[in-house]
């Protein structure tokens, strides 16, 4: 009787850890659910194998705050950032360490884009051409990573002057609590916000460009008037004792004149008249 209780107890105690193990893959881990949040807000970037280009274009985000560093896309190690207490703090100082521990940990994982040729004292060396984005300034972002104790998240820049960056920005969980979500979510809000779609033309080579406003409509041309019909009057004529207004008003000025004494004579292209004391007296 005592062993049928005692196997009892150990099936009750089973059933019990088994129960449990099941409700906390359910609840899930804290950090997931911020991690999950985010990613349904926020449309993530692909950038090439490379980090030379994008692949699949994101939600253009923008920065609220001065001071995210990031370094060339050419540079082994992303420049790491943190975001606590509303202060944005570059990581001069970890520049090395963080990645010396990327290279001995993280052998393959594009987000630290380590390769087989890369080195320790290569980390250590690695200063990295860098670039200080300030509020207002625009990037994406290729991932966002749950950690045990905070939230990680990749950036990612259009070219300036040909150059693209690339950095990290860690959102450390206080000491032993991971806040609610949507207390972490206002949190990252201070830091990052999403561009709205109908502003995303801003972003560089990947925003989509504002459309053009449409040429306004050509006027219509005005129409022609026909031409005059031709006139019925009937060809100048020039008679004698006419005077040189009444000749000039028909026949226009002459070629040339000449005179002699009394007599002037206006010489036209195929007529010659000759006026005695200012009037017609020959035409020839």
């Amino acid at each position: 009787m005592a062993q049928v209780r005692r196997l009892c107890a150990i099936v009750f105690v089973t059933a019990a850890a088994i129960y449990c193990a099941g409700m906390a893959a359910q609840a899930g881990d804290p950090a997931t659910h911020i991690q999950a949040k985010l990613v349904s807000q926020i449309k993530l970037t692909k950038a090439t194998a490379d980090r030379s280009d994008i692949v699949t274009a994101g939600d253009v985000l923008v920065l609220q705050k001065d001071g995210l560093m990031m370094c060339s896309t050419a540079s082994s190690y992303a420049f790491s950032n943190t975001y606590n207490n509303g202060v944005l703090t570059a990581n001069y100082n970890n520049r090395a360490k963080d990645a010396t521990k990327s290279y001995a940990k993280a052998f393959g994982l594009s987000r630290f884009g380590l390769g087989s040729g890369a080195s320790v004292t290569d980390a250590a060396n690695n200063g990295c051409t860098s670039r200080k984005f300030v509020a207002g300034e625009k990037f994406w972002i290729t991932g966002i990573v749950a950690q045990k104790d905070g939230i990680l998240v990749s950036t990612f820049s259009d070219p300036f002057d040909d150059v693209r960056y690339y950095g990290e920005i860690k959102f450390p969980f206080a000491k032993g609590s991971v806040p609610p979500v949507d207390d972490f979510v206002k949190t990252f809000a201070e830091l990052i916000s999403v561009q709205p779609a109908d502003d995303s033309g801003s972003q560089g080579d990947q925003g989509t460009q504002a459309a053009a406003p449409a040429p306004a409509a050509a006027a219509p041309m005005p129409e022609i008037a026909p031409p005059a019909p031709p006139s019925d009057a009937p060809p100048p004529t020039i008679a004698l004792g006419q005077t040189k207004n009444q000749v000039t008003a028909a026949f226009g000025q002459p070629v040339r004149t000449a005179k002699l004494g009394v007599k002037e004579i206006f010489y036209y292209k195929d007529m010659k008249v000759t006026f005695t004391n200012g009037k017609v007296s020959n035409v020839e």
